[in-house]
């Protein structure tokens, strides 16, 4: 069982990685962290995966007052993820072709989704950023629906204004990604613990709103 949650958790964070650059290659626009992680790019001399593994670490820290614990993933998605998004951006090609481009980010949606679900369902600590949500969730009381909108929409509006890049991919990543990882649930739902474990992290107190609905659309 230890050994399936373990292939799981880095088959899934390397995924996750390699759909990152995927959907920068393709260049339709990115989710709302990476467009974050991508405008910071723009202004420091580190690579994209550089950025997305410092603001790992830095959001890491914002877990001391909220008395989060991390995990094992929670280290790992610091590094693993950027260093497969450095080795995709390397390995992959610009493409020009628009309908090259578009079905890449489709792909690249699909994928993240699939990677999300192996690296939730391993069950192994959350990522650096659904941490902070969760512990936001539970010493406010808020919603979940609202300390996640907060977050995404500010690292979007602050990663669009240091050049990150916002289009039809960033809108087809926030209204897709939530449906297909719904969808792939139920494929690892029996074989592994995590989604068992997130549903139980969340107060039941703390959302007006079903929680597995909004947990479904964790990011790491």
């Amino acid at each position: 069982m230890l050994l399936r949650r373990l292939v799981a958790l880095y088959s899934g964070l390397w995924l996750y990685g390699f759909s990152m650059a995927v959907m920068v290659r393709a260049g339709l626009g990115l989710d709302p962290w990476d467009v974050f992680h991508q405008g910071v790019a723009e202004h420091v001399p580190l690579s994209f995966g550089a950025v997305t593994a410092v603001t790992g670490a830095v959001v890491l820290l914002a877990w001391i007052p909220l008395r989060q614990r991390p995990g094992l993933g929670t280290i790992s998605n610091i590094v693993v993820i950027g260093l497969s998004v450095d080795t995709g951006l390397w390995l992959l090609p610009t493409w020009e072709s628009l309908p090259v481009r578009v079905a890449a980010m489709l792909a690249a949606v699909a994928l993240n989704a699939a990677a999300t679900v192996l690296y939730i369902g391993a069950g192994m600590g959350p990522g650096p950023r659904d941490g902070l949500m969760t512990g936001l969730v539970r010493r406010t009381g808020w919603s979940v629906r609202l300390i996640r909108t907060a977050i995404e929409v500010t690292m979007l509006v602050t990663g669009w204004l240091l050049g990150g890049s916002v289009g039809i991919g960033t809108l087809v990543y926030a209204f897709g990604i939530g449906p297909l990882i719904q969808l792939m649930i139920p494929a690892v739902d029996r074989r592994l613990p995590g989604f068992h474990a997130v549903h139980r992290s969340v107060p039941k107190t703390a959302a007006a709103e079903p929680v597995s609905a909004e947990l479904s659309r964790e990011r790491l």
